[in-house]
């Protein structure tokens, strides 16, 4: 399988940049617990995750280029309407770019996190089969 955004320096949007920036020095707790114990410095089978990375016309909580995969920490606002919508537009448009979307709410990160990152994992295994990538 090709990876779709390869070509193209997988969708990066450098409008966003200063943004994620300031969304960077501002993770929630539990995107912050997400980043300290799974996914900084290639701690999650090697494969390395960026934080707060523009993507289309978005901004992607944690990213993994080479798979193409996507991990959003929502918290009570992505349960409002206004909020979900945008969310499910957002999804909708990062999966036709080829991303896997993972989803995950505030409390799963911060009262299980064992179980989400054996989830990532399962992903990163999945996503390798599909491309024919080795592990780093």
């Amino acid at each position: 399988m090709d990876i779709a955004g390869s070509k193209n320096n997988w969708h990066y949007n450098k409008n966003l940049k200063n943004f994620a920036n300031k969304l960077r020095k501002n993770m929630t707790k539990a995107e912050a617990c997400l980043w300290k114990y799974a996914l900084r410095a290639g701690n999650l089978s090697n494969w390395q995750f960026a934080r707060q990375r523009p993507v289309l016309n978005y901004i992607a909580d944690f990213m993994c280029k080479e798979l193409l995969i996507i991990i959003e920490v929502d918290g009570l606002t992505h349960q409002w309407n206004e909020t979900y919508e945008k969310d499910r537009k957002k999804e909708k448009e990062l999966e036709l770019a080829g991303f896997k979307i993972l989803k995950f709410q505030d409390e799963e990160v911060l009262n299980n996190i064992n179980n989400v990152i054996m989830e990532i994992e399962d992903c990163v295994v999945k996503r390798q089969k599909e491309f024919g990538t080795p592990p780093p």
